[in-house]
């Protein structure tokens, strides 16, 4: 509720007093806010002895319980919203889309072959590799930096353990967070538009959570019966949808310590899998496939990566699924351990 007051605010503040020109410093502090959060969690995990014994040993359990019902809650919603809502990509979009892909099938090679027969294989195969790699850097920018954070995060974490400063970084985080979730306020709100598009679309705004939902508790089913856990207790696991901090308490306290770990380590793992997915599944599926990846981390942790890879009308419907499955994810676990 505190992350949707301040979000709200946020978004009043980019419709009615930010001006535009200040569009381009917001996104670029929300990457540093976004980087700063990861790296706290790197640090936690780095710090605690504790989850890396339950790495050790439930590691592969929790994996099994990330990827099955993240896939499976993609399809679901890929199905669904490719049936009632069309490809969710902006006009713009597709068009710069179909012309790149234009390019790469006809100059791009063309160019290359040209530049083998001139030059020689071996040479250019290295600068084209090369050139590749500063092409994903560049284009992946804000993947890179998240994913260097939390590799950062964990080493410090590691290496200085109780540190002072690291401690601060990490009881900072609930302060950075609600700095984050004002900046995407800002953003939604100098969006034009949004209104129009949730009137525009009513009732299509459940087909996401609804895909989620599903898709994730049938995932779950299909994980329990392949490591052998009781179906409820699999369904459980994976209604989490990505919110760690909340289920693996919770499921602790209903299904004993293992249960909990390996529900805390497997939303733990589709938070981080789903941020550094959602480019890969805006180009190759919908933009509504990535809010299924994220799930209720749509709302918050993942939407500045949905505002870098989707479009206005997407970041509407992330917030939508991330407000609903939040809400749903107490009474699913409660539900399927009662």
């Amino acid at each position: 509720m505190d992350i949707l007051i301040v979000m709200l605010v946020g978004a009043a503040a980019g419709r009615l007093v930010v001006p535009a020109a200040l569009k381009r410093p917001i996104e670029t502090l929300q990457v540093v806010c976004t980087c700063l959060l990861i790296f706290t969690m790197g640090v936690s995990l780095g710090c605690n002895d504790d989850f890396f014994r339950q790495l050790g040993a439930w590691g592969v359990q929790s994996l099994v319980f990330c990827l099955i019902p993240m896939v499976f809650s993609v399809a679901v919603v890929y199905a669904l919203t490719s049936w009632l809502m069309g490809d969710g990509r902006a006009r713009d979009a597709r068009s710069a889309a179909t012309g790149s892909e234009g390019a790469s099938s006809g100059i791009a090679p063309d160019t290359s072959e040209e530049t083998s027969r001139v030059v020689g294989g071996g040479e250019t195969h290295r600068l084209s590799l090369g050139a590749r790699i500063v092409a994903f850097l560049k284009d992946e920018s804000m993947v890179v930096l998240a994913f260097a954070a939390l590799l950062l995060g964990i080493g410090a974490g590691v290496v200085a353990g109780e540190n002072a400063l690291l401690a601060s970084f990490v009881d900072a985080s609930d302060l950075i967070l609600d700095v984050l979730m004002l900046l995407v306020g800002m953003s939604v709100g100098m969006h034009r538009g949004l209104v129009k598009s949730i009137r525009e679309h009513h009732i299509k705004t459940l087909v996401i959570p609804l895909g989620v939902v599903v898709g994730s508790v049938a995932g779950g089913l299909v994980a329990a019966l392949l490591l052998g856990y009781l179906p409820r207790e699999g369904m459980a696991v994976a209604s989490g949808l990505g919110w760690y901090s909340l289920v693996g308490v919770t499921i602790e306290g209903l299904a004993g310590a293992q249960l909990g770990a390996i529900a805390f380590l497997a939303n733990l793992m589709r938070e981080l899998f789903s941020f550094f997915s959602i480019p890969v599944i805006a180009r190759r599926l919908n933009y509504y496939s990535c809010i299924a990846a994220a799930a209720a981390t749509s709302e918050d942790t993942t939407l500045p990566m949905m505002i870098k890879y989707t479009d206005e009308r997407t970041v509407v419907f992330s917030l939508v699924n991330g407000i609903i499955c939040s809400a749903c994810v107490p009474v699913l676990v409660s539900l399927f351990l009662a």
